[in-house]
């Protein structure tokens, strides 16, 4: 399960008219099964559990009993005990014929046997059957995508997606000669089903020896607040009854996991689709999930609730990096051409091949009714050998807080953005067994929750050692910082209503940040605190959540410091951990260097929070209308925000925005209160559409105001809302990934206005900008890479050519050593918004005028 980098796709189309006449479910399944070419790997299974009614009860204590025995393989499989069989809503009448789910295009084939998709083809595409061939690769035509990838398929009711599993089937595995409508014979028997372990040796024949084309349809990442949950929920489900009212509140159903107490996933207050609400998913067969981890290497948990069996296949956490060394062998030019293909789910390698690197390789058969648990950095992939519906979550025990950390820290290497903030769960958990310890040692009382939260602390407890790493990490950071004296406190709402995360590297800022007075919304964390601008030191400042001295003195209370307790006991209200004014400073910066005062934030975040969730980017359609100066117009773009609720003003609730083709109209902007769909809103105007919602509002607001409600909230002035913001068109993190939908800058109106901006921006600062010669070498930085960025898209005549260009560029790395290389290779995926970008344009014409002195 993926979030931020691999957003839900299950925006659902109008209709099924949208499908190309070649498309899977319009097409003759042409290929056929080689049983004789078998593929199937020889690797071992990995364990099986089956709990008694007993140990089922504690769900993340069974979990964690577990732990010891099936870590060692990455993956095992939990078969409840025979009375648990849960109630399942999407088999209702009117779910199954009529709830309508989308999917994905998945090209088995091409799963791992594939042509960078930058590369000419160098030979015709081969359709024929060909048998006792070499593994060979199959070549994309040069009007492919630049990026190979799952592409949006049909929308299906999940009787539609059985019945066309069940003829696929047919047609492949040779059950069914449509030509005669009549069972194909072999000899005197007539051909049967093939067993799960044909099925398994046939899927990784067609990965590894592909000979025809085989393109399946997957319902994958579905939100559960879109098809709907497996699992009964009281919010939603006809089920409600004494039958499922076990069901309900079992840690077991998916939907209660991820914040059951002792968990730290229960202290993450958004609903983050995949992490802690769960994502369904509908296979057929051969529709493949490829190697990954999840998410900040959280555990998963995945359900099967009906259907043919899941194949699984899971490598043990502690040899993630081989898995990642042999793909990287196997499959170079993949990883040349996107050297983070890993993150992308995919693509395959044969377990047979990296057993033979040496990789452990386990296999798991996933049935109804069964549990597939994925640990830590556990790489996982597997296919489906038929029509099934199965269900997954994330969920985080204590003992996985040392293996976010160590993901946060390999994320900010790969500059790649966070699903959750790591230290803000880590220090509301630390506060939660400082409270339960306070309980126990200062007031006298137990309970099953605070006795729980003391078996993680101790001197050598896992939330101890948890908070004593990350503490130890902080003091060193802050001890090497390029001569930044100035410390400030962190307002406790510094990240509040705000993702603060590094400029550079995308590291999560909650324990600390470091600013400068040049760019008071930009900052960095401290490991780049020296690229965050070219000022001098004495114009930035770090900020400090808690000094050293006050998180040491947390390890202490964790540890059942008694004097260490009562201090936080005494400073920590409604569950959180504030920071004293009198507290001790940073033993390593001197007292006087910490001012009273806290950084202001801008006064444009006071304004009420709006925190806008994608939920699917959607892809660029270029014409005048899918963009404008301010904003591009992704069609299938979606994303869910907070409101007030147009129905009960007294209440906020959940609200989707998405941009769907109007045809010649353009892009329609359309606002859905999500519990209540038929409150819908569409306009050609994305301000006007949230106007409309603005106004039904007021209007219900008045109307329970002449009925006498009390207490009803007052009306809402036109200033409340920007239609901008509440699609989320004015996140950051949201315009980059929609910025980088268009590398090549396509959608012309918004990047010249964008470049505008810049470049007035620039020249309106330059009277200030003479006062401070390092505030100039900024913006003299910025206007380098905005003119360079400016000529390669203008593209004057004059650029060269690739083979002149490569032969420029390996003349020169060939003076440069290894670690000078991959700091080169890391500045040009920056990408010409980077300081690093602009530093070396800066240098690099330095060095031009010196030559020509």
């Amino acid at each position: 399960m993926k979030l931020k980098d691999h957003p839900s796709r299950s925006a659902q189309k109008s209709d099924d008219s949208r499908d190309s006449p070649g498309s899977p479910r319009h097409r003759k399944v042409t290929a056929r099964w080689v049983p004789d070419e078998a593929c199937r790997p020889s690797i071992d299974d990995a364990p099986v559990f089956h709990p008694t009614e007993e140990e089922f009860e504690d769900t993340l204590g069974y979990i964690a009993s577990l732990r010891h025995i099936a870590e060692a393989y990455g993956i095992c499989k939990i078969v409840p005990p025979p009375s648990w069989k849960p109630p399942c809503p999407l088999k209702e009448k009117d779910v199954w014929e009529h709830a309508k789910f989308s999917t994905r295009i998945q090209v088995v084939d091409l799963l791992q046997n594939r042509e960078p998709m930058r590369k000419k083809p160098t030979r015709k595409r081969k359709r024929r059957r060909q048998f006792n061939s070499r593994s060979r690769r199959r070549v994309r035509s040069e009007s492919s995508e630049d990026k190979f990838g799952f592409q949006s398929g049909s929308d299906f009711t999940l009787e539609e997606f059985q019945k066309f599993d069940q003829e696929f089937k047919e047609s492949y595995f040779g059950l069914k000669d449509k030509s005669q409508d009549s069972l194909v014979e072999i000899g005197q028997d007539k051909r049967s089903l093939p067993s799960i372990e044909e099925i398994e040796g046939e899927y990784w024949r067609i990965i590894e020896q592909p000979t025809d084309e085989v393109e399946v349809y997957y319902g994958a990442d579905l939100e559960t607040g879109m098809l709907g949950s497996g699992f009964p929920r009281e919010s939603s489900s006809s089920l409600v009854d004494t039958k499922a009212g076990r069901y309900l509140t079992s840690g077991w159903n998916l939907n209660n996991l991820p914040r059951l107490p002792g968990s730290i996933l229960s202290f993450e207050e958004c609903d983050i689709s995949g992490v802690v609400v769960p994502w369904t998913y509908i296979g057929m067969c051969f529709s493949s999930f490829c190697w990954h981890v999840e998410d900040h290497h959280l555990y998963s948990l995945n359900y099967m609730h009906w259907g043919d069996p899941k194949i699984w296949y899971g490598v043990p956490g502690n040899h993630a990096t081989s898995l990642e060394n042999a793909m990287r062998k196997h499959l170079p030019d993949l990883f040349e051409e996107q050297p983070d293909l890993l993150n992308e789910l995919v693509t395959q390698l044969s377990p047979s091949v990296l057993k033979s690197e040496g990789v452990p390789v386990y296999r798991v058969v996933q049935n109804c009714g069964e549990f597939v648990l994925t640990f830590p950095r556990a790489y996982h992939a597997g296919f489906n050998s038929g029509f099934n519906c199965a269900e997954a979550v994330n969920v985080a025990p204590v003992d996985w807080l040392k293996h976010g950390q160590s993901a946060v820290e390999l994320y900010s290497e790969q500059v790649r953005k966070t699903s959750v903030s790591h230290d803000k769960l880590l220090l509301a958990a630390a506060g939660s067994a400082v409270q339960a310890l306070c309980e126990i040692s200062i007031l006298k009382k137990e309970s099953p929750e605070n006795l729980r939260w003391k078996s993680f602390c101790g001197e050598n407890g896992l939330l101890t050692q948890a908070i004593k790493r990350r503490v130890f990490e902080e003091e060193k950071r802050i001890q090497y910082l390029p001569g930044i004296e100035r410390i400030r406190k962190m307002e406790k709402d510094f990240d509040l209503n705000t993702e603060r995360e590094c400029f550079s590297c995308f590291y999560d800022l909650h324990l600390a940040a470091v600013c400068c007075n040049c760019s008071p919304d930009k900052f960095s964390c401290l490991k780049h605190a020296n690229i965050l601008c070219l000022c001098d030191p004495d114009n930035k400042h770090i900020l400090l959540r808690y000094t050293i001295d006050e998180l040491n003195t947390l390890v202490k209370a964790l540890e059942e410091c008694v004097d260490a307790l009562k201090y936080w006991a005494s400073k920590d209200r409604g569950g959180t951990l504030d920071l004293p004014s009198d507290a001790p400073s940073n033993p390593s910066v001197k007292t006087e260097n910490m001012e009273d005062s806290v950084y202001d934030v801008p006064d444009s975040e006071q304004r009420i929070s709006i925190c806008v969730e994608p939920v699917n980017f959607g892809s660029l359609v270029y014409g005048k209308l899918w963009c404008n100066k301010n904003a591009i117009f992704p069609k299938g773009y979606k994303s869910r925000v907070m409101f007030s609720d147009v129905r009960n003003p007294h209440i906020m609730s959940s609200y989707t925005s998405e941009i769907i083709d109007g045809g010649l109209l353009g892009p329609l902007f359309k606002v859905s209160l999500e519990e209540h769909p038929d409150e819908s809103f569409v306009n050609v105007s994305v301000e006007e559409t949230w106007e409309m919602v603005r106004q039904r509002l007021n209007q219900e607001i008045l109307t329970q105001n002449r009925s006498g409600k009390q207490g009803v909230p007052p009306l809402q002035p036109h200033s409340t809302i920007n239609g901008l913001e509440m699609f989320g068109f004015l996140s950051p993190p949201i315009l980059q990934a929609i910025e980088a939908l268009d590398p090549l800058h396509k959608c012309v109106e918004y990047w010249e206005n964008k470049l505008l901006i810049k470049k007035s921006s620039s020249s309106g600062n330059s009277l200030a900008a003479e006062k401070n010669s390092s505030e100039t070498g900024s913006d003299a930085a910025g206007e380098i890479a905005d003119s360079f960025e400016s000529d390669l898209l203008l593209d004057n005549g004059n650029n060269l050519r690739d083979d002149e260009a490569r032969s420029i560029f390996r003349r020169l790395m060939r003076k440069a050593n290894r670690e000078e290389v991959g700091i080169m290779e890391r500045i040009l995926c920056k990408g010409p918004g980077s300081p690093l970008w602009r530093v070396a344009v800066e240098t690099l014409r330095e060095e031009i005028e010196r030559n020509k002195e």
